[in-house]
């Protein structure tokens, strides 16, 4: 069974701030905020939520499907992805357009500003799944990409029965409250940050306890603070994985969402499937780039003995 993965494909420029954005932000000038940052490094890396996810799915043994537009300069980024185990066969690109790019500023404490240039990325929704075999699809993901593009997949997964995790985040302050609140109801899982949550809830209207009954279940990454999964009516704690090494967050959450998917496509407890997703995104914590990391599987099932106490087989998750 495929596994598609949507969602921006990018280049991320990643700068360094050695200091804190708190000591120059002032909060009773925020509605005429002008600062600017002296950053003392700058980075280009291979980025964008769809391939993130997928790279790391790729690491754990999956062959994950990108579903996305990309400009004329992504030969070289489609070679990586195919020799790194993924398949770009649904990757579109569009012509006299440049692939996407990233740009994030992250300080001292870990805290980031970014934006985001959608070049090519604004064409998504010529993308369809409806010209895929829906009785093929395993599980998608719906995650950051064109607003239009993530309304028009919500609603053919909803028509064509693939069952979808709905992964908003960025892009919830360009999406209306009621086409969220579309994309959640029915979704096998939602997916937010703490303070994602607080701009849904601000966006829709609803309540957490309200937020939470959309989907089948919700997931409120928390950061050093692990994570919280509601399914079955009841909340579960996933602790996270001390790094070995910290180097910055950027595309962690991607990385989270790689082992949460691996977990629910073998049908794993929410126990062991929060924490497979934990240790994929300690692994991107501990180095620079979205997808600078790199583990064997048999690697992985050592540190996660380690980390939790317990045993893992990716092995028996295949097939």
């Amino acid at each position: 069974m495929a596994v598609i993965v949507t969602g921006s494909v990018a280049f991320d420029y990643i700068m360094s701030f050695p200091g804190r954005f708190s000591d120059h932000i002032l909060p009773e000038q925020i509605r005429v905020l002008s600062v600017s940052f002296l950053v003392d490094s700058l980075r280009k890396e291979r980025g964008g939520c769809a391939p993130n996810i997928a790279y790391s799915l790729a690491l754990l043994g999956e062959r994950p499907t990108v579903m996305g537009t990309v400009g004329q300069d992504f030969q070289e980024y489609r070679a990586w992805l195919e020799d790194a185990g993924v398949d770009t066969s649904l990757v579109r690109a569009i012509p006299d357009e440049y692939t996407a790019s990233f740009f994030v500023s992250t300080d001292q404490d870990n805290n980031q500003i970014a934006s985001f240039y959608s070049g090519a990325m604004s064409k998504a929704r010529l993308l369809s799944f409806r010209d895929l075999d829906p009785r093929q699809v395993g599980l998608a993901i719906i995650s950051p990409n064109d607003p239009g593009a993530m309304v028009q997949y919500v609603q053919e997964c909803h028509d064509l029965g693939i069952p979808y995790i709905y992964d908003p985040s960025q892009q919830i302050v360009r999406l209306s409250g009621d086409e969220l609140v579309q994309g959640a109801t029915g979704a096998r899982l939602l997916i937010l940050n703490e303070y994602e949550l607080g701009m849904f809830r601000n966006k829709t209207g609803l309540s957490a306890e309200e937020v939470c009954a959309l989907p089948e279940t919700l997931i409120v990454t928390r950061g050093e603070e692990g994570s919280h999964i509601w399914a079955d009516g009841h909340r579960l704690g996933i602790p996270s994985v001390p790094p070995r090494t910290l180097a910055e967050p950027t595309g962690v959450g991607d990385a989270y969402r790689a082992g949460i998917m691996k977990g629910m496509l073998h049908g794993c407890s929410w126990e062991t499937t929060g924490r497979i997703a934990s240790l994929a995104a300690t692994y991107v914590l501990e180095v620079h780039g979205t997808q600078g990391h790199n583990y064997t599987q048999s690697e992985f099932e050592t540190r996660f003995c380690s980390a939790f106490g317990c045993q893992l087989s990716l092995m028996d998750l295949k097939g």
